[in-house]
């Protein structure tokens, strides 16, 4: 599914600023940015790209299980997640690195849990940012909940813009197609819950076309359960800052519950196990490549004066990060066994001090052959 005179957009594909007639609302949003909030954008759009190729060598050297890649989704992370305030609560899919990053997580806690070394791999309540789900679709349960719960805390529509609360949820096309998320969107409309709902369409929900899973724009399927929606260019990082700002604001408000599809694609594959050559065509990879979010907020800085001695600056920045993730995930160790039972309840559980004895007991065999290992 393609553009249409709807999405909003405020950069060409050419770097201009050129706003569509659908982004007019939105324009009050971009143009309390600033330039150095510009190049802010372009440093961490940069600097997660980098991680996300060093993550999937390490994988292919088997360092990793899995990873699952979003190069050529770092315009829409970027740009919403730069919209959100500390008190806002985010719930990811699994591949939203960008806003972990921007969120304050250390980002090796990503590597850690594709590595199979922790169930989480960071504590939510030190950011707000909410662990990886890889249940399809199952956040956007979670995060009507908790949204549920703002709202019954009195934590919205106060007009305190220092406590007033949004509760924003990522997910790609592929869930929308999920019970859960049209779930979600029957309690966020009954409830009236203060959330956000940020869709990336990246176009292929692992071989399936979008095409294929609706015949409609996945923008519209919200307005049927009564929320509002808004299209958005989703390799924009300035639309899709814009938009999700006047969402969260919305939502803080007490106005309710949002939904953005921001129109984006998946570069790489679905996951290191994925071979999209399989499926899709080089002319739908090429046109997308055309509409990098780095190279066209590149070409803008460039046109407000940003100097080769800036985008130099970027690059080290994101060299450096990546390989500080590399040397730090070579030195990390396989973790005891405790941490496979003690991480899993906040209170012991009887069946898992059970399981984990029983483990202890098995393991001892191998040391000691006459313990008997049944």
């Amino acid at each position: 599914m393609a553009e249409s005179e709807t999405t909003v957009s405020l950069l060409s594909k050419e770097g201009a600023l050129q706003p569509s007639e659908s982004a007019e609302e939105f324009l009050p949003y971009f143009e309390r940015l600033t330039e150095d909030d510009y190049r802010q954008f372009f440093t961490d759009m940069s600097v997660i790209r980098a991680f996300d190729v060093e993550a999937t060598n390490l994988q292919r050297q088997g360092q990793l299980a899995l990873w699952p890649p979003s190069i050529g989704q770092e315009g829409a992370q970027v740009g919403s997640a730069r919209a959100t305030r500390a008190q806002d609560h985010i719930f990811p899919a699994y591949r939203e690195h960008a806003v972990a990053m921007i969120r304050g997580v250390d980002v090796l806690g990503i590597i850690e849990l594709l590595r199979g070394h922790t169930h989480g791999g960071w504590n939510p309540a030190e950011t707000n940012f909410h662990l990886y789900t890889l249940v399809i679709g199952s956040q956007t349960l979670h995060a009507t909940g908790y949204a549920m719960g703002v709202n019954l805390d009195g934590a919205c529509g106060t007009g305190n813009p220092d406590t007033d609360t949004a509760v924003l949820v990522y997910f790609g096309d592929g869930a929308t197609s999920q019970g859960d998320v049209s779930e979600a969107f029957v309690f966020a409309a009954s409830y009236q819950t203060p959330q956000v709902f940020f869709l990336q369409n990246n176009h292929w929900a692992i071989s399936v076309p979008v095409s294929t899973q609706s015949r409609v724009p996945l923008y519209q399927r919200s307005r049927g359960f009564g929320v509002p929606s808004t299209q958005v260019d989703g390799n924009d990082v300035f639309a899709s800052y814009a938009v999700t700002a006047k969402y969260l604001d919305d939502a803080r408000s007490g106005r309710g519950p949002g939904f953005i599809e921001a129109l984006t694609y998946r570069i790489g594959a679905h996951t290191t196990s994925d071979d999209p050559t399989k499926y899709r065509n080089s002319d739908d990879l090429a046109y997308w490549i055309e509409r990098d979010p780095i190279a066209r907020l590149e070409a803008y800085l460039r046109g407000l004066g940003a100097d080769d001695a800036f985008f130099a600056g970027v690059r080290e920045e994101a060299t450096d990060f990546a390989a500080d993730i590399r040397r730090r995930t070579l030195t990390l160790t396989s973790p005891s066994v405790d941490k496979m039972f003690d991480s899993v309840y906040s209170e012991p559980h009887p069946v898992l001090a059970e399981q984990k004895e029983w483990l202890e007991r098995y393991e001892a065999t191998y040391a000691d052959p006459a313990a008997g290992g049944n």
